[in-house]
């Protein structure tokens, strides 16, 4: 046998055993943390750390037995979850039913010169159109989706390109990134807040609970407000018959333009960077605008949950001083 011949023999035997080699290191490496599971008979998409859930997208319409029919819609976060795994959100309560888990849309709005909004389901609903993206990197999950703006007539007015990220969790919190872009379709479509009180925009809205405190980066707020301009806003309480506290911040990105005029802040359970709060913006085909969020979820109150140097860590800014 020629020395040639050999070599290649060798040269495959030590290919095909790297090979194998490197299949079997592929079986044994441990499955990424994070991981989605998708629930299409709900119309729904599941995220999950290990056995740990995170929150559960909602693309198809949802209805609950005994709730009015105007009230069905898709396209919102429902359940968050906290570390602990206690259930942050609520939807469909019965004080506020068209109020969902974590959600964006607005009370006043104008298309096709008729009065719609997304915000009590009137003349207009979010309706999902086609995924973006669905999957897990080394650091983080994406889950990017476009949605439509539709009129009763089915006229699509605008779309919504909603791109979220999600990281591991720490000792103490966990961080969701939620990017929304909004562009109209087809003609111009106008928003604005709630008359006198400005909210409309991005939402988040609380399980029921016990001992509710609301803080930002001036210190805990005794009362509701809707015109202060803080840098961030925490809800934190005892959940679910829960001795230990456990609550969710949202910030706003320092890049984010346009930024809120006014912050909804409930003790009922509200969180509302409001935009445009009390002056109408309207929004033009090819012209898109992006608003850049982070909920922060987290054990403990806003102090224990280390709200504070989570806002700092987001902006790269020097943490409040409260």
């Amino acid at each position: 046998m020629s020395v040639s011949r050999l070599s290649r023999r060798t040269f495959l035997a030590a290919s095909a055993g790297a090979a194998s080699l490197a299949a079997a290191r592929a079986l044994a490496a441990p499955p990424a943390r994070l991981r989605y599971e998708e629930q299409p008979q709900d119309g729904r998409i599941a995220l999950f750390e290990g056995n740990d859930p995170i929150l559960v997208y909602n693309y198809a319409d949802r209805l609950p037995a005994g709730v009015p029919e105007r009230y069905r819609r898709a396209c919102y976060m429902h359940p968050v979850y906290a570390p602990d795994g206690t259930v942050l959100t609520d939807d469909f309560p019965k004080d506020h039913y068209h109020h969902r888990g974590i959600f964006w849309s607005w009370p006043r709005m104008k298309a096709r010169g008729k009065a719609v909004q997304t915000w009590h389901l009137e003349g207009i609903h979010q309706k999902h159109r086609q995924w973006l993206k669905r999957f897990v990197s080394s650091g983080a999950a994406h889950l990017d989706v476009v949605n439509e703006w539709r009129l009763d007539d089915g006229t699509c007015v605008g779309r919504e390109t909603v791109r979220t990220t999600v990281y591991p969790a720490d000792a103490v919190g966990q961080a969701i990134d939620v990017a929304l872009t909004f562009e109209a379709i087809g003609g111009p479509v106008e928003l604005l807040g709630a008359a006198g009180k400005g909210y409309g925009g991005f939402c988040f809205r609380f399980a029921p609970r016990e001992d509710t405190v609301l803080t930002t980066d001036a210190g805990v707020q005794p009362k509701d407000s809707n015109n202060e301009t803080p840098a961030w806003a925490d809800l934190s309480a005892r959940f679910g018959g829960k001795a230990g506290m456990s609550g969710a911040a949202i910030f706003v990105h320092p890049a984010s333009s346009p930024k809120p005029r006014g912050w909804t802040l409930r003790h009922y359970g509200f969180l509302g960077p409001s935009w445009p709060h009390l002056q109408p913006y309207t929004l033009q085909p090819g012209v898109p605008v992006t608003l850049r969020y982070r909920v922060y979820v987290h054990r403990g109150n806003a102090t224990a949950g280390k709200v504070a140097e989570a806002y700092e860590r987001y902006t790269g800014a020097p943490a409040p001083v409260t």
